[in-house]
């Protein structure tokens, strides 16, 4: 799993990285605002550490970005700002969790655990904007009809949806949809674009799969006009 440290002091961000990559995670470390939407941009992430004083911003704008844009990336708030206020501001934010400085290691790491736990145990499926993927199933709704789509294709989808308005390269793409076959960029572009007319065909003129030059891909919300 992907993890991002936001966090401007050096020291504090190398002893998380070391004892999250002790965990087997892959660690991103961000020192500012402008860091983190880059790597939020160009990395399939599954949780963000973040703290809230940064140099050229706060934590609370990296916070409000992601949830406007609808991205559920799970976000923990790790804080010296520890009056109530500030608690209060970021769980109605959309934070997942706030762990106040000084903190203990062990803890911090069952919360980000039990942070990560958590989506298994909520209901089966993904919305995005009018579409609806029931995972089990492996069934696609658009406004209540049914959309036929391959195993690939709906692997594709799912990962794009769990990462609304994210920038998902070809290589992450390609990891998370079948480790163990031989996909190159070339297939991965062939199954999009057949998803994309798949959705097209079916009326779906609220959702958008862009591509993004150089980059990979980004799924949308747009409103009908």
């Amino acid at each position: 799993m992907n993890l991002m440290i936001v966090e401007d002091d050096p020291a504090l961000a190398r002893g998380l990285q070391v004892n999250l990559e002790l965990e087997g995670y892959q660690v991103f470390w961000a020192d500012s605002l402008k860091k983190a939407f880059e790597i939020n941009d160009s990395q399939s992430l599954d949780l963000v550490v973040l703290d809230l004083g940064l140099a050229d911003g706060t934590g609370f704008d990296f916070l409000k970005h992601v949830r406007e844009v609808g991205s559920r990336l799970p976000v923990l708030i790790l804080s010296a700002q520890t009056d109530e206020d500030s608690v209060v501001k970021g769980l109605q934010m959309g934070a997942n969790d706030f762990v106040r400085k000084p903190f203990g290691n062990r803890e911090l790491l069952a919360r980000i655990k039990t942070i990560l736990r958590e989506p298994l145990l909520r209901e089966n499926q993904l919305r995005f904007g009018e579409m609806i993927l029931l995972l089990d199933q492996r069934v696609v709704k658009f406004r209540g009809n049914d959309i036929s789509i391959n195993r690939r294709e709906f692997d594709i989808l799912t990962h794009f949806m769990q990462r609304p308005g994210v920038i998902v390269s070809r290589e992450n793409l390609i990891a998370a949809i079948d480790k163990d076959a031989e996909i190159y960029d070339r297939t991965i572009d062939s199954h999009v674009s057949h998803l994309r007319k798949k959705l097209k065909d079916n009326g779906v003129d609220t959702i958008k799969i862009l591509s993004v030059y150089g980059m990979g891909y980004r799924i949308e919300k747009y409103d009908k006009k």
